[in-house]
């Protein structure tokens, strides 16, 4: 059966490195993976939002 230099490549490292799969999860985990977002939270949080001017910079006090 015909594998890919790539493939082979990969099928070395996994052997090599066998808690490489794990590593990949738990680093996904990390930046990718979010809680669920909690709707109320998420509504106070908007309701509580100051508004800012359309030119941060230049206050009119």
């Amino acid at each position: 059966m015909y594998q890919s230099d790539i493939t082979q490549f990969l099928n070395q490292l996994k052997e090599q490195k066998p808690a490489l799969e794990a590593e990949q999860r738990r680093g996904r985990s990390l930046l990718w993976d979010k809680q669920p977002v909690d709707l109320d939270e998420r509504a106070h949080q908007q309701a509580s939002r100051v508004e800012q001017t359309p030119y941060v910079y230049y206050q009119n006090f």
